[in-house]
């Protein structure tokens, strides 16, 4: 080891000074009696964990507010037998002793919760403190998680019809699928939560039953919100894949949120790939009331797949919140698309919607199909000038129908798109953009421009829309 010149000068210079000088000198920069601690929290505080998972790890602080050093004789879990497991400083341990801070100095507290599973079916809570002694005084803070059981779902496949209740939440870990032939069924209020990377990959059909009071939610298992600062994370999980062979799968208000990262091979919420099903069958996914958002990849991903979605909710994504490429059926009607940014998601260059007859996985190759699109008394808006690109290949079929619809769209008109009284790059009014309020305010161009032939009986949120034949998902009011 180097020893400094600085250092040698130093050691010499102490070892001439006597003993009991050397002993006040440490004395005074030491408190070795008294003293007060602080801490950056009061409670240490864990969001949901689900049992037998895990959490992410959290923290506090304690800090020295003395002018002098303190040693803490041990910073411990008051119970042997913990649920909660610290690092405190750099070690490891649920007891560690002779910790030093300097005069207004602090030390960081690192901990983490693991919850047994029980027999119980509603949320629980642990409870433990955190104890740190200062010169024969201890120091007390309440640690506290709340735990939840549920149903592991992991790397399965789903080979019999089967119904998922509300008795207990559903954890998918390294994702799961429903086989060929194999009906899965979300009963009104079902939650699946989703681990990261994963994802459903659907070869059968799944029916999500959800009701205006009571919704289907897919989202991350990443209940500690604290971890994200309390916001929803894009690209938390997955998404959800239909397989060429789906067919007849239905999304009755449902929620997926917080995905996209393309754990399934494609960066989307939700993907459609071709249908094979041939022309007359039922389309591969219906969508009524649903509501997608905070995909980090697109938010729907169509590759000459057949959707029909009507009164559905699609922003915030990183990529397209629609993107229809090589053809395929489908078919929206009042619904919203927005896009304007948000949480580690940039809204700079890509639009909201794409529509293509084809499909360029790279600069040489080309695949395309037949389009047959409608957008119904639907909403396309965002921040940038143009959120609209709509384009087509001579080498198949393209038809795009644009039936009184709101659009911030530029000055390009391709041919095979039709337009029928639709309003172009007037500002929807929306209540809060912010917040994800897609609701129209007094005075949107949208309200009461909607075609009444189309306009389904309820919006998004199931109330009744009286006539109105407003443009978008919500009705005005």
């Amino acid at each position: 080891m180097r020893v400094s010149l600085s250092i040698i000068v130093a050691f010499v210079a102490l070892a001439f000074s006597s003993v009991m000088t050397h002993s006040c000198r440490k004395e005074k920069q030491r408190l070795t009696v008294g003293g007060d601690l602080r801490f950056s929290d009061d409670t240490l505080k864990f969001d949901t964990v689900f049992t037998a998972a895990g959490s992410f790890t959290t923290g506090i602080l304690i800090f020295n507010p003395q002018n002098q050093e303190v040693v803490l004789s041990s910073v411990r879990m008051l119970n042997t037998s913990s649920y909660f497991h610290l690092n405190v400083d750099g070690f490891q341990g649920n007891n560690i002793s002779n910790l030093k801070i300097g005069p207004h100095d602090s030390i960081y507290v690192f901990a983490t919760v693991n919850i047994d599973p029980n027999n119980t079916r509603t949320p629980f809570v642990v409870t433990d403190s955190l104890v740190a002694t200062l010169n024969g005084k201890e120091f007390f803070v309440p640690f506290m998680a709340y735990g939840q059981n549920a149903r592991y779902i992991q790397d399965s496949v789903i080979t019999v019809n089967s119904v998922w209740d509300t008795t207990l939440p559903y954890v998918i870990i390294n994702s799961a699928a429903v086989a060929p032939g194999v009906t899965l069924t979300l009963n009104a209020g079902c939650r699946i939560y989703m681990h990261q990377n994963s994802g459903l990959v659907v070869f059968g059909k799944l029916l999500a039953n959800g009701t205006a009071r009571d919704s289907v939610i897919f989202q991350g298992d990443r209940l500690d919100r604290r971890y994200f600062d309390y916001e929803g994370y894009p690209g938390e999980w997955g998404g959800i894949y239909f397989h060429s062979y789906s067919s007849g799968s239905r999304l009755r208000y449902t929620r997926i949120e917080n995905c996209g990262n393309g754990a399934l091979g494609n960066p989307a919420a939700l993907w459609v790939n071709i249908d094979s099903n041939g022309a007359g069958s039922l389309p591969q996914l219906r969508m009524e009331n649903c509501i997608v958002k905070n995909s980090i990849g697109s938010g729907i991903y169509s590759r000459q797949g057949s959707i029909s979605a009507t009164n559905c909710l699609f922003h915030t994504t990183g990529g397209y919140a629609l993107a229809v490429v090589q053809g395929g059926k489908d078919t929206f009607i009042n619904c919203t698309f927005a896009n304007y940014g948000g949480t580690s998601l940039s809204h700079s260059q890509q639009g909201t919607v794409a529509i293509l007859n084809y499909y360029k996985p790279d600069q040489t190759t080309i695949y395309y199909g037949d389009l047959a699109a409608a957008m119904r008394n639907c909403i396309v808006y965002g921040s940038l000038d143009s959120e609209i690109v709509c384009s087509s290949v001579p080498d198949a079929a393209a038809d795009l129908q644009m039936d009184h619809c709101l659009l911030r769209m530029g000055e390009v008109r391709e041919p095979f798109v039709h337009f029928t009284d639709c309003i172009f790059n007037e500002d929807p009014l929306f209540k809060d953009t912010q917040t994800g309020d897609y609701r129209l305010k007094e005075g949107s161009p949208a309200i009461g421009k909607g075609n009444p032939d189309f306009t389904p009986l309820i919006d998004i949120t199931g109330k009744t829309r009286d006539g109105n034949a407003d443009m978008g998902c919500y009705k005005y009011e």
